[in-house]
Formats: structure tokens, C-alpha cells, sequence
């Protein structure tokens, strides 16, 4: 079978669609299948993956988003794949799954992380945005072909498609999933050690950890001001350390812990490929996204047996349901927050939600993702002869 993955940069180091991406072309060349990622550019390689770059043009973003869908609808045209599967909306791609959500989800998503007036003044201005019209209407195009199968990596985001353009015929999840690193329990122990040694804290003092490129949208900023008042509240009798990863310039929210007195207590790390040692040193993660389609970070924990708190607006949310972790309402519901870092500290409960995590391994492994990717691309075969 030869398949086409197509978007727009193919940089893993870039975000968690990337990386979503860069393990499912992997997988599926270790199946057998003839794989191209189509992009504009690409800063990854593989054995057995072709990487078919085909440029940057444009001079605003709307333009360069306009001419790579005609560079790769021109690429299609020439019909050598069996599977066009897009992560961005082409017409033409036989295969729509938007690992950023739907359109219209993410503008929801930015309205209701800001003030009154400022989700008024964003939707004043949302029309001038004309790269994310031209998406919007890309979407559109694509969602109302019924040819079109869309994917959707949790059931919110199926939901997006029937709340937002009535489709639910032809949606089918194929629910996110992360691969793991093959780190041994000696390996995964030294790292727990030195890290905690290096934080300050001893092997029973409770690690949070969150990490995101962007902390706007993944609640840090709420996680900070939470984790300060639950500090407050205890006394500042707890040794407890919140370590926050994954954004170059991190001054203003170091102030805000600063502000609350929690300045010691929290921990910045610039963008890591080591990521993986700072969850071998948390007890778990806090992920307070106002949308996450399914975060790749919380499956991540949960696989390597991390419980994690996190809201309802992240699909991920879905697998922490049975006790796995703690799903909050909302990142400005702070009460809960709070009490989600208490219940996180007693070390039955969360051996309880430790076990829950590890029995979630195989459920997340990205082969079980790409055995029903490859499912709905037999579907579409069969159907297509």
C-alpha cells in the first residue's frame, strides 16, 4: 500500500502533530507500506520513508498556506499514492485528520481562555485573520465531501465534526496514541535520583510536572497560580517542586510565581529532548489545557505510569476517566485544581492511579493506532476498486 502523509513542516522537534507523524510514517514503513510524508520542508529522515519537500512560497502565511494545497493537489493529480492522509484540510486528500483540532474548535478554544472583553475584541477581529479563513473554508470543502474520511484522534473531536458541520457519517476515531523510548527500570530509577537530587527534593517529597510549547494555551499560567495556593495553604510545610518545561522565554511566568511566594518551588526548563528524565522524576503531570485534542503529553505520562490532572477540554481527558487521573472542569476552576495537587500527594491514591496508567500501555501504544489507521485505509481501498 503506498500512502501519502501530508503537512506542512515535518520538524518532530516542532510540536506534537509533527511527532504524531513522524511515528506513524515510521510504523506503517515497518509494515510494509510505501510512505511519503508530502511537506514544505523537512528536517527528519528514516529509512524507508521518502520525504517529499516541496518548498516554501509566499509571502505572508495565507499565500504560502495557499500555494503548498496547489503544490500538493498537483502532487496528487499524479495518482501514485493509494492513501492521501492529511493533517490540514486538501481537497483532494482522501484522509482528513485534523491532529489540531477542527477550525471552529480552535476559535472557540481562544475566545474562552481570555476575559469578557477580551473574547469580545477577539471576535471582532477573528475575520482579519485570513489564514485561518482560508483554513476555515479549506475545511469546510473538505468535511462536506462525503468521500472523505475523517479521523479524529478522541471522541471531542468527533463531536467537533457533527457540532460544527453536522457530519458524523464517514468520522471515525482512531484515538491518539505516543511511542516510548525503551528505557529499562535501572535506567528510568538513576534518572528518578540524580534529577530529585538536583531539584532538591527527596524521593517522597511529590513532583508535578507540566510541559508545553505553548503555555497560554496549556493553562501554566493557572497551573502556577493553583499550585502557589495549594503551597500557601499548607504552610509552605510541603517540599513540593512544580517543573515546567518546554518555552524558550519563561520570565513573565517565573514572576508569577515569584509574586505568590512560590518562586523556589517552581521550575523552568527551556525546550529538552531529555523530557523523558523529567517524567521519570515526577510523581504527576498537570496539564490544565483550555483545548487540547488529545495531548500527546498526558498519554505520554499515563504510559509511563505518571496520573495526570488535566481538564475536559483536552481529549486526553477521555482515558483518565476510569481513575488514571484527575479531570477538572476548567483551568479557572482553582478549587479543584487545588484539590487535585492534595489528592496527587497521597501515595496510596496515586499508586492506585499508577497502576491504572500501566494498564493503559497497549492502549496508547502507537501500534495499536496504526493497526485501525490501517483499517480505514482498507476501508477506503475496498471501497474505492
Amino acid at each position: 500500500m503506498k500512502v501519502a502523509l501530508i503537512i506542512e513542516r515535518m520538524d518532530p522537534a516542532g510540536g506534537g502533530r509533527e511527532s504524531s507523524t513522524a511515528q506513524i510514517a515510521a510504523e506503517l514503513a515497518d509494515r510494509g507500506c510505501e510512505v511519503s510524508v508530502i511537506c514544505q520542508q523537512a528536517n527528519w529522515a528514516r529509512d524507508g520513508v521518502e520525504i517529499v519537500a516541496l518548498g516554501k512560497r509566499g509571502l505572508t502565511r495565507t499565500a504560502t498556506l495557499r500555494h503548498f494545497i496547489a503544490d500538493v493537489q498537483t502532487a496528487l493529480d499524479a495518482g501514485q499514492w493509494d492513501i492521501a492522509h492529511a493533517m490540514l484540510p486538501v481537497p483532494g486528500a482522501n484522509v482528513y485528520q485534523p491532529r489540531g483540532g477542527t477550525v471552529p474548535a480552535q476559535i472557540t478554544a481562544s475566545q474562552r481562555r481570555r476575559s469578557p472583553m477580551g473574547a469580545l475584541l477577539s471576535s471582532i477581529f477573528e475575520p482579519a485573520n485570513r489564514r485561518r479563513a482560508l483554513m476555515s473554508h479549506l475545511e469546510r470543502q473538505v468535511v462536506a465531501d462525503e468521500s472523505v474520511t475523517c479521523l479524529a484522534v478522541s471522541s471531542m473531536v468527533a463531536g467537533e465534526f457533527e457540532e460544527y458541520y453536522q457530519r458524523s457519517s464517514g468520522v471515525r476515531v482512531v484515538y491518539n496514541a505516543v511511542a516510548m523510548p525503551e528505557i529499562d527500570d535501572e535506567q528510568r530509577a538513576d534518572w528518578r535520583q540524580k534529577l530529585r537530587f538536583t531539584l532538591g527534593v527527596t524521593q517522597d517529597d511529590p513532583v508535578f510536572i507540566t510541559v508545553a510549547k505553548n503555555f497560554a494555551l496549556k493553562g501554566v499560567n493557572e497551573a502556577i497560580i493553583a499550585f502557589a495556593e495549594w503551597i500557601d495553604r499548607r504552610g509552605h510545610s510541603i517540599n513540593a517542586k512544580l517543573v515546567v518545561i518546554g518555552q524558550k522565554n519563561f520570565e513573565g511566568y517565573q514572576r508569577i510565581a515569584g509574586m505568590r511566594q512560590a518562586g523556589a518551588k517552581v521550575v523552568f526548563i527551556p525546550p529538552t529532548d531529555e523530557v523523558f528524565r523529567y517524567y521519570a522524576a515526577a510523581d504527576a503531570c498537570v496539564l490544565l489545557s483550555w483545548y487540547d485534542p488529545c495531548s500527546r503529553v498526558v498519554l505520554e505520562a499515563a504510559r509511563w505510569g505518571i496520573p495526570s490532572i488535566t481538564t475536559a477540554y483536552n481529549g486526553a481527558s477521555e482515558v483518565l476517566e476510569g481513575g488514571a487521573g484527575i479531570v477538572v472542569s476548567s483551568p479557572r476552576d482553582r478549587p479543584a485544581v487545588m484539590a487535585a495537587y492534595e489528592d496527587m500527594c497521597d501515595p496510596v491514591w496515586r499508586g492506585v492511579r499508577v497502576e491504572l496508567c500501566r494498564g493503559l500501555d497497549a492502549t496508547l501504544a502507537i501500534g495499536r493506532h496504526v493497526d485501525e489507521l490501517l483499517d480505514v485505509y482498507r476501508d477506503i481501498c475496498e471501497e474505492t476498486r
